[in-house]
């Protein structure tokens, strides 16, 4: 029984599938698990993985594209008292055996498609124990377990030996923009408070009698998103944990790449009520498919789209609000590291600025000196976030040290952001520090650029890096992808920033690409576009 303090996610997600055995939990497709189904088949792989020789706390990562096996490796990973690892599907030999090497992985649940990978890295992995292949159509190894024979069978709960508690971690890999993957590390009890404790944002306080009042406030099936960005991403991830935590389901899209008309065929096929998004690489592509086919799908149920990650224009917000004005647009600011830093509620008539967030009520904005930035003053601070936050990184203690300070007796988490904030006591996000521009000695935020020059209606996408100049210490480059049948005029596109920010804020050099190669969870090579900018200047 959960109790306050100590709320595990095996434990919430049992009581929900108790309360609502017969609802939808995981749907993909013609795809569907009840909660039922999805408790028995958890404890299913729970009861192999401690067969494995899995202890309390050995790490299981999930290398996996979107599917209902994605969460339900989750949930037995929480309910053998083991912890989950995400793992980003875009790595190559060398990354993803530095990130289960690194993480300590002891099992690995992955799809078919990615056995000619790991064959390649198996024998530099001896501490992996067991590998599950999820069956996807691509020939499956010898040396793997098949995930369905395992998940098929019949089989109680499981409760491991050493039990389970709030003190149990989630860990979560971030690539961020620089440097190899950290593992952030949660309590479980920490993460689900910070998500709203209960999973419902909206009531507030957690259930004060534990798991009885959390499942009494589900009366029938929760609400239906759609998670349109990556499981592998903490806003896919966690967004789909809180509406678990209401007696929801989640929906995953078939296509392994993002495809618009599938989305919002889905939308209407499923009755979806929510989607979660990562910002403009979602979303420009969901506006023009509604552009071109105006009236063409159904949104009637849909109710909310949510984004955090990455910034998310004020005009696709327009745009789309003009094709369903009924719902609402929700941008949250915060990292892996913080959640909750800040959110942004965009309705018809009412589409805030970007990067313009109301701030949390546990935020504060510090000077690198630690003096807090007073609203109106022009002056710029990193964003903090006291409350519910990680342990650290995982095995990395001087980048923990970093990033969580203590502050007037305060424990902080300081990713990186900086911002001014308003007179109205409002945040307005200027980008992360660890990609800043320094020119003629002010400090540019690249993610500020990048945002005007999205704005220009022959651009798609845009990221803006420093390269060396001999008068100006760096200049600024603007690397941009050109929209569909749109010509670049360089002169005209800095221009555009020129009339809309500080004159020193404009690129110098602009370079022209076919794609500015974002990841499933919109972010960013800020190295690698870097070298090609170098490159293409000759700086």
């Amino acid at each position: 029984m959960a109790v306050m303090g100590d709320w595990n996610f095996a434990d919430v997600w049992e009581a929900v599938a108790a309360a609502v055995p017969d609802a939808p939990c995981q749907v993909q497709g013609e795809r569907s698990f009840s909660w039922s189904g999805f408790d028995g088949r958890a404890n299913l792989l729970a009861a192999d993985l401690l067969d494995a020789g899995l202890v309390h706390q050995s790490k299981v990562a999930a290398y996996l594209y979107n599917c209902p096996e994605y969460l339900e490796t989750y949930f037995a990973a929480f309910k053998a008292g083991t912890v989950p690892v995400n793992t980003n599907y875009r790595y190559g030999p060398e990354e993803i055996t530095y990130l289960f090497d690194n993480a300590d992985a002891e099992a690995v649940v992955f799809h078919a498609e990615f056995t000619p990978l790991l064959d390649q890295v198996q024998v530099r992995l001896p501490k992996v124990r067991r590998w599950y292949v999820v069956a996807d159509g691509n020939p499956e190894p010898d040396w793997a377990v098949p995930y369905q024979g395992v998940v098929s069978g019949k089989g109680g709960p499981v409760t491991p030996r050493w039990g389970r508690s709030g003190d149990d971690i989630l860990m979560l890999y971030t690539g961020g923009t620089t440097g190899m993957p950290k593992g952030v590390m949660y309590r479980q009890d920490d993460l689900f408070m910070a998500l709203g404790g209960g999973g419902n944002a909206l009531l507030g306080a957690p259930p004060a009698a534990g798991l009885d009042e959390l499942a009494s406030r589900i009366s029938g099936p929760g609400p239906r998103m759609l998670a349109a960005c990556p499981l592998m991403h903490g806003t896919g991830q966690w967004s789909s944990f809180v509406a678990m935590g209401m007696g929801g389901s989640i929906t995953t899209l078939r296509s392994r790449r993002f495809d618009a008309h599938e989305l919002w065929q889905t939308v209407q096929d499923k009755q979806a009520n929510a989607v979660a998004i990562v910002g403009d690489a979602f979303a420009k592509p969901m506006l023009a498919a509604l552009d071109d086919n105006p009236g063409k799908y159904d949104l009637s149920s849909l109710t909310l789209i949510s984004s955090s990650g990455v910034m998310w224009s004020h005009e696709v917000k327009d745009g789309l609000l003009k094709h369903h004005p009924s719902m609402v647009l929700f941008d949250s600011f915060g990292s892996t590291e913080a959640v909750g830093l800040g959110g942004s509620v965009a309705v018809p008539g009412q589409a805030p600025d970007t990067a313009k967030f109301q701030l949390g009520e546990r935020v504060r904005v510090f000077t690198e000196d630690g003096k807090a930035v007073e609203p109106g003053s022009d002056e710029v601070g990193m964003v903090a976030l006291a409350g519910y936050l990680p342990l650290g990184y995982y095995k990395d203690p001087e980048k923990s040290g970093a990033t969580f300070r203590v502050i007037d007796g305060v424990r902080y988490s300081i990713p990186g952001d900086y911002a001014t904030v308003n007179a109205d006591g409002s945040l307005r996000l200027l980008g992360r520090g660890s990609v800043c521009i320094n020119t003629g000695g002010e400090k540019v935020f690249p993610e500020e650029v990048e945002e005007v020059l999205k704005q220009h209606e022959a651009v798609r996408d845009a990221v803006c890096v420093g390269v060396p100049d001999e008068r100006f210490g760096e200049a600024i480059v603007a690397v941009v992808e050109p929209a569909d049948g749109a010509a670049i005029d360089a002169e005209a596109l800095i221009g555009h920033v020129k009339d809309r920010l500080a004159r020193y804020k404009s690129p110098r050099h602009v370079v022209v690409v076919d794609t500015i190669g974002r990841s499933p969870a919109g972010k960013v090579d800020y190295k690698g576009l870097r070298a090609l900018a170098l490159e293409r200047t000759g700086a």
